[in-house]
């Protein structure tokens, strides 16, 4: 079975790419724009089932790429999430028409064409997960910061994007789900707030998405869903 996870060079991406690779039964697709990490990662295990693929998932080019190396796979899409994410910290008035879409490109307009590309092999022979990895800055009546209305409106688009696959999606056999994550000590994490301790690491917060991938698609469907500590 196939895993696709997006963003998997560094932070939670990494981990969890980590977390699947140490399955047996699972092939794991991790895509980034730089790989240097991810096949670092596969020289250090005695065996792998990594699949590193460099790409730009904003570039319809490499969406194509990322759409023919999972038809030559030929395995069935057991889960796609969508992690790769983009901020800007900058106040309302100084963001550019090219921040702004940047933004949008990596958090909504991304996840929507890879997902759309990706059809033809979701919920086939076994029901595919999908997971989108948004914010608690997106989520409706949670606490908004200055600086973050770029970032903090794609991540509410992608929950809303997330309700309405999984009403599109219901009957053929995948499950969408998305996943608002609250403060984690990432890269982006440190962009958004400087010198903020978060509660949780990483790995703390990729264990967590590992098994709710796996398992949660049996409980929840078009469910968004806030996993957080503390929110800054």
């Amino acid at each position: 079975m196939l895993v696709i996870i997006t963003g998997a060079s560094k932070g939670i991406g990494y981990e969890l790419t980590k977390l699947f690779m140490q399955q047996p039964n699972y092939a794991v697709m991790g895509i980034a724009r730089n790989c240097d990490s991810l096949i670092k990662l596969n020289k250090n295990k005695a065996y792998s089932n990594l699949l590193p693929i460099q790409a730009d998932i904003t570039k319809e080019q490499d969406i194509l790429k990322i759409y023919k190396q999972v038809k030559l796979l030929n395995l069935p899409v057991v889960s796609l999430v969508n992690n790769a994410g983009q901020i800007v910290n900058k106040s309302f008035e100084k963001i550019s028409k090219k921040e702004l879409h940047n933004v949008y490109s990596t958090n909504v307009f991304a996840p929507f064409i890879l997902v759309q590309k990706l059809l033809p092999f979701l919920g086939k022979k076994v029901r595919t997960h999908v997971v989108n990895i948004s914010s608690m800055g997106g989520f409706q009546g949670s606490s908004k910061f200055s600086g973050l209305s770029a970032y903090s409106s794609s991540k509410a688009a992608l929950s809303g994007l997330t309700e309405c696959l999984a009403e599109e999606f219901k009957s053929k056999n995948i499950a969408v789900n998305c996943l608002a994550i609250g403060a984690v000590q990432t890269q982006m994490l440190s962009k958004a707030f400087p010198g903020y301790q978060a509660p949780l690491t990483p790995t703390q917060m990729a264990s967590y998405i590992f098994e709710f991938t796996i398992n949660g698609h049996n409980y929840f469907n078009g469910k968004i869903l806030p996993v957080s500590l503390s929110t800054p």
